[in-house]
């Protein structure tokens, strides 16, 4: 392997990667709005010499570097959030800046900045003849993973018939390689009740006050230990092996979570008892739990057995139209994953990564103190698109790209063009070694 002519070439390639990226901030893009970006992403694949590239029905961008059999995929997914309070951004997050360390502007550390050093990876293994004759390097630009994480994935595995040998997440990871995440899904409880005047309200059955009994066991679900004493025995219990075979992945992901995130309610007036009540719960999932075990837990609370049929525990769905008109319903539930960590995806990305920059993780002159000290393989603390890749599908998912993850969905959202480099280096050199293995 050309490890040396491999950083060259990256480093080659800042001024392109950079004037890439900055051209894909300016365009707007949230979920299901990603049309721009993807027209500007297939752009720039043919300039740089993909053998093929095409814009899938759901409207995901795929740009093919090789004609083997065997498909190395790298995902990034290119829908942005939205720019929220805009007094918050010392800049224009669209119109974004670039110093000689960094780009700032929206998206750029989640995530157009990994799909820029994937496309230039491709480009440095074709340069140097890094591609073997039965592989095919596949570099996707993904849509809606804001919105529903894993959706485009579960289009492209199912409807689009592309299953690789495994894939490479480019989300942010700060200098690191990722081999996980903690699960989620969003549930929603809904409790019936009575209205009646807000002068006797002895006479109704007020759904606010059954949905408050509720909301304080989801909090001493979240907030408990697993004390025996406990009528509820909270989260943390699936760190032990008592309660989960999976405990020893569990306390690498960390503790499952679950929070109310949204409240709704109906009632005649203002001057009458709630007939309906309704949250949202955000549960965070652990490696051991699975979405029929994680409404179970709810409907197995104090609370919610309490008031019995008037209660009903459910999971959402997702249907909303990607930027084609494309619908692709499908539940909010976004399983764990877990990479082991000598899984042959795993080392074969540690040696190249090892083999380009050493034993732990790099950044740029502002970033490397606060990274240099942490573990060079480590997990994400926020959700992916291996939720579907690997948690449904089964396909193997290693996480390492550009940027870094407190910088999602950040005012003043900024990326450095060292770890762009960095990482196109990587992508290049991971095929070949993983063929050798």
């Amino acid at each position: 392997m050309k490890f040396e002519e491999i950083k060259s070439k990256a480093e080659s390639y800042r001024a392109d990667m950079t004037k890439f990226l900055r051209e894909l901030v300016k365009i707007p893009g949230e979920s299901a709005e990603e049309k721009g970006h993807a027209l500007r992403i297939k752009e720039e694949m043919e300039k740089v010499g993909f053998d093929k590239v095409e814009i899938d029905p759901q409207g995901n961008v795929m740009g093919y570097m090789g004609t083997g059999s065997k498909i190395i995929a790298f995902d990034g997914h290119i829908d942005t959030v939205g720019i929220g309070e805009i007094r918050n951004w010392e800049f224009d997050p669209y119109e974004g800046y670039e110093t000689d360390e960094e780009i700032g502007g929206r998206g750029t550390s989640d995530q157009l900045g990994g799909v820029v050093s994937a496309v230039y990876g491709a480009k440095i293994m074709k340069d140097l003849g890094l591609i073997k004759p039965d592989h095919t390097i596949l570099v996707v630009g993904s849509v809606q993973e804001e919105d529903c994480d894993g959706l485009c994935w579960q289009y492209i595995i199912k409807e689009d018939k592309i299953r690789p040998e495994f894939v490479v997440s480019t989300e942010p990871t700060d200098g690191g390689i990722y081999r996980g995440q903690r699960g989620r899904m969003e549930i929603r409880v809904e409790v019936k009740g009575v209205s009646c005047h807000g002068s006797a309200p002895e006479r109704g059955d007020n759904a606010i006050y059954k949905m408050a009994d509720i909301l304080q066991d989801v909090r001493s679900l979240n907030e408990n230990d697993a004390s025996e004493g406990n009528e509820i025995k909270g989260l943390v219990k699936m760190l032990d092996k008592k309660y989960n075979p999976e405990w020893e992945e569990a306390n690498f992901l960390g503790k499952g979570t679950v929070t109310a995130s949204q409240i709704f309610y109906t009632s005649p007036s203002r001057c009458a008892v709630a007939d309906f009540c309704a949250v949202s719960l955000d549960r965070r999932m652990t490696a051991g739990e699975t979405w029929e075990y994680c409404l179970e837990e709810i409907r197995q609370l104090p609370s919610v057995k309490k008031y019995g049929s008037d209660v009903t525990v459910l999971m959402y769905d997702y249907d909303r139209p990607s930027y084609t008109g494309l619908v692709y319903p499908i539940e909010c539930y976004f399983p764990t994953w877990v990479l082991p960590k000598d899984h042959k995806v795993t080392l074969s990305l540690e040696e190249a990564y090892k083999s380009l920059y050493g034993e732990k993780r790099i950044g740029s002159k502002t970033t490397v103190e606060s990274r240099v000290n942490r573990p060079l393989v480590d997990k994400w603390t926020f959700s992916t698109n291996g939720v579907s890749i690997m948690g449904r599908n089964g396909i193997p998912v290693i996480g390492f790209g550009p940027g870094a993850e407190a910088q999602a969905h950040a005012p003043n959202e900024k990326i450095w063009k060292d770890d762009l480099v960095v990482c196109a280096a990587v992508y290049a050199a991971l095929p070949g070694i993983y063929a050798s293995k």
